[in-house]
């Protein structure tokens, strides 16, 4: 049993926003610090970051204009504490944390293509659930009638059984009816795999981050669950100096096309 959400729920409008910002202090320093928290609905946005790169005005607001539309923006600016940075001079962990790897499994395997599927048609709030061969959906701004449609395509591709559809009935979605925040969809982003920290919104020298990714892409290459934990300052984690998994990470993320597009579908 599995659940995941499109790129245009809520949360991941905020987890989209908080990759983007990171993506831009990647855009003007190769080792950034910072750290986003994104609160957005019902025509505000809030964002509160800890950051070594300060972002100009214009630059949050076009990020959010693109993502989440035209709302009313609060950004605070806080710089990184300085004894923790001048602690971070040569690249080791940057947080405690326990982290865990899981082999993608069939049933997370085609959720995660029905919902791409779903997506390609319908680019507004959605949200999925695949219990067994039992698909619900909940689906935004579409009628019973146009989801009946793309669902008798997806069925027997996907072997479902049953499908349900929108089962309070139509519904607008979006941030005008929800909010969102940053790191509220991990189950979604992550499955099976989810244990402590979240996974967006931070610069690669954090632990949720780069070992997350690290022990995602070491389980898929062995088949098997991987079980990791760290201290903050650690050279080395399962075995590899801390800048090697961070080079594993971003190696990964570059190839997704970023951090905002590592938020949009997350790792599963």
């Amino acid at each position: 049993m599995i659940e995941k959400v499109n790129p245009s729920h809520p949360d991941k409008v905020a987890d989209r926003t908080a990759g983007a910002l990171v993506d831009y202090c990647y855009s003007v320093s190769d080792n950034p610090k910072c750290a986003f928290e994104v609160l957005i609905g019902h025509k505000h946005a809030f964002i509160i970051s800890e950051t070594s790169i300060s972002i100009p005005e214009y630059v949050v607001r076009d990020i959010v204009d693109r993502i989440a539309g035209e709302l009313n923006i609060v950004y605070k600016e806080n710089r990184q504490d300085a004894i923790l940075n001048s602690n971070q001079k040569e690249l080791r962990c940057g947080d405690n944390g326990i982290f865990k790897g899981v082999p993608i499994n069939k049933e997370v395997s085609e959720l995660s293509k029905i919902a791409r599927e779903i997506y390609r048609d319908f680019r507004t709030d959605g949200k999925y659930i695949l219990n067994g061969k039992e698909l619900t959906i909940c689906q935004s701004n579409a009628t019973y009638e146009q989801l009946s449609k793309i669902t008798s395509e997806i069925a027997p591709t996907h072997k479902l059984k049953d499908i349900i559809i929108n089962p309070l009935g139509y519904w607008t979605g979006g941030t005008d009816v929800d909010s969102g925040a940053t790191n509220r969809k991990l189950g979604s982003d992550m499955g099976d795999a989810v244990t402590g920290g979240g996974l967006h919104g931070k610069d690669l020298s954090k632990a949720d981050v780069s070992v997350n990714i690290y022990a995602h892409i070491k389980a898929q290459q062995t088949n098997k669950i991987v079980n990791l934990c760290c201290a903050i300052g650690d050279e080395y984690v399962d075995g590899k100096r801390y800048n090697e998994i961070v080079k594993i990470a971003s190696d990964y993320i570059k190839r997704l096309g970023g951090f905002e597009k590592l938020a949009e579908w997350g790792l599963v």
